[in-house]
């Protein structure tokens, strides 16, 4: 009597367990069944088509129609001057052969302000701004940043002359230095209207420096009475305003020192 007891409890907690292990499998079978919730839209931007730079384009550069691409960008980030795909589809070969006015990295839009067409004038007539001229002068290692000026640098224009001393008891001369031309343009080294194979420094024996109309009549005066040399300026100086000969004579303080050179005393004057 017992024994059957015993193997009816036994019975019993066996199929309670086969119950519950039954209802855990139908409640996972159940919710596996359930599709996860949808995705919420994501909001579509709308794009177009733009020319852009295929590799980095250098100042000068003659453009080929491998040298651009159409890249898509959001509509809202395109300005006006891009060139659009939907208006102008044939536009990698409509700008093979303009030039570089200005630098391109890799991925930038191409811009018809930056991009000019020589038809049948040079190449430094092309590129030169409105009411601008390009005027050369001589140049060595000493009076150039010892070759460390490159072409789309600013420099500044110190002419050097020497001036008898008012002292007649004095036999040295006064050489006098001053900045006339501040913050101007290289457009060239020599005849190289870009850096070229990655160089840091060209040695060359003329500068092109773009000038307005009166610096160009000023920087010719000065080249007959003194030496020019020029002083390149760092990049975060480049939109500072230029510096007058007069604002410069005006607001400079000069001390004098004395410089021997082969046994020759000269007196220089330096502006702070």
């Amino acid at each position: 009597m017992w024994k059957v007891k015993r193997m009816n409890t036994a019975r019993i907690v066996v199929l309670a367990i086969a119950v519950g292990a039954g209802s855990v499998a139908l409640y996972l079978a159940s919710s596996s069944d359930q599709a996860p919730p949808p995705a919420a839209p994501v909001a579509q931007l709308p794009t177009m088509d733009v020319l852009v730079a295929k590799s980095d384009i250098a100042l000068g550069q003659l453009l080929g129609a491998g040298d651009v691409q159409w890249q898509t960008w959001p509509a809202s980030a395109a300005s006006a001057s891009v060139i659009r795909k939907n208006e102008r589809p044939e536009a990698p070969t409509e700008i093979a052969g303009a030039i570089a006015r200005s630098p391109f990295v890799a991925g930038e839009p191409i811009r018809e302000p930056k991009l000019v067409r020589t038809n049948n004038s040079g190449f430094m007539a092309a590129v030169l701004p409105t009411g601008m001229r390009a005027v050369s002068t001589e140049i060595s290692p000493e009076t150039g940043a010892g070759g460390f000026i490159l072409p789309n640098d600013r420099v500044d224009v110190i002419l050097s002359k020497r001036d008898k001393n008012p002292d007649r008891n004095a036999s040295a001369d006064v050489v006098n230095s001053e900045i006339i031309l501040s913050n101007i343009r290289v457009l060239a080294i020599d005849q190289a209207p870009k850096e070229k194979d990655g160089q840091n420094s060209v040695v060359g024996k003329t500068a092109t420096l773009e000038l307005k109309p009166e610096q160009a009549e000023m920087l010719a005066r000065a080249r007959q009475t003194g030496t020019l040399s020029l002083a390149l300026r760092a990049l975060v100086d480049i939109n500072k305003p230029e510096i007058t000969s007069d604002d410069n004579r005006s607001s400079s303080k000069r001390d004098s020192i004395n410089v021997v050179r082969y046994g020759v005393p000269t007196t220089t004057t330096t502006q702070k």
